[in-house]
């Protein structure tokens, strides 16, 4: 599943109109505007791709100027990487006595510590 905060932008005074249709469209989560016609919500999909096509019909409604996201977050994009780790890391990382006094930096963690 993937979130993804957008910030929509209208003229103020057709603020009400847009965060109405948004509430109706049933795309999103409203959560809060300001007088200067922009307003918050969120996305939420299977993937950023139905996130992606829910942006695109929020961004034909009338009277939206703009319609971007800003943040996005795939909660299985940490355990995709977690695969991907070295198995180099050295176990003192690992562990919780290991304060950052114990850390010796040698310009370049690539080149193994």
């Amino acid at each position: 599943m993937t979130l993804s905060s957008v910030v929509v932008q209208t003229k103020p005074e057709k603020i009400n109109s847009v965060i109405d249709n948004i509430k109706k469209s049933k795309l999103c989560e409203y959560h809060l505007h300001d007088e200067k016609g922009r307003i918050i919500i969120t996305l939420e999909g299977e993937n950023i791709e139905e996130e992606i096509n829910k942006l695109k019909k929020i961004q034909q409604f009338p009277d939206v100027i703009s319609a971007e996201m800003v943040y996005s977050y795939d909660e299985e994009e940490l355990d995709r990487l977690r695969e991907n780790l070295d198995d180099s890391i050295p176990e003192w990382l690992n562990d919780e006595n290991t304060t950052a006094k114990d850390i010796v930096y040698k310009g370049d963690l690539k080149k193994k510590y």
